[in-house]
């Protein structure tokens, strides 16, 4: 029953990292709920997965250092608060072990969503745009936000299968 347990909380991560990709490409916000449940899920799976307090201590550094950056990116305008939220969030499950894939991932992916969005709201394309409706027409309108909890999204899930949790996990390693 045990590994069961172990299994269903760390399945939460990536269900809840594209359920908020999904809420931040179609209401470009992130509820506050699933970043406070990323993190009240967090220790619970680390202790059932025996990671030492050592390991856990580290994995509250990153996502500390990961809430600082991502408040300062939050102030320079550059990401919205949900964002910020989700980024520590997803920081603190990730650790030490995947930070760089996750950072370079995220990067790598807000690169071709911002790009992606350029295109679909340039003037070049908007002609064919300009009749969809919903958050797709949301999304391919020009000076609207970009949703950056999408690639904060793909980073985490490219990035999870390093994390200390993942690692822990019978059967994953």
């Amino acid at each position: 029953m045990l590994p069961l347990i172990q299994f269903l909380l760390l399945v939460a991560f990536p269900a809840l990292a594209i359920i908020a990709a999904m809420r931040d490409a179609t209401s470009f916000t992130i509820p506050n709920w699933i970043s406070l449940a990323l993190i009240a899920l967090f220790f619970p799976t680390a202790l059932l997965l025996g990671a030492s307090l050592t390991q856990i201590g580290l994995a509250v550094a990153v996502g500390f250092g990961a809430l600082i950056v991502g408040m300062g990116m939050f102030a320079a305008g550059w990401i919205g608060g949900g964002d910020a939220k989700l980024f520590a969030a997803a920081a603190l499950w990730l650790g030490w072990s995947a930070l760089l894939p996750f950072l370079a991932v995220t990067a790598v992916a807000g690169g071709a969503l911002a790009v992606s969005l350029l295109i679909m709201r340039s003037t070049w394309v908007r002609p064919v745009t300009m009749g969809l409706r919903g958050w797709i027409g949301r999304l391919a309108t020009p000076g609207e936000n970009v949703p950056y909890g999408v690639a904060i999204a793909v980073g985490a899930l490219v990035a999870f299968p390093a994390s200390l949790p993942a690692q822990l996990f019978p059967g994953l390693s």
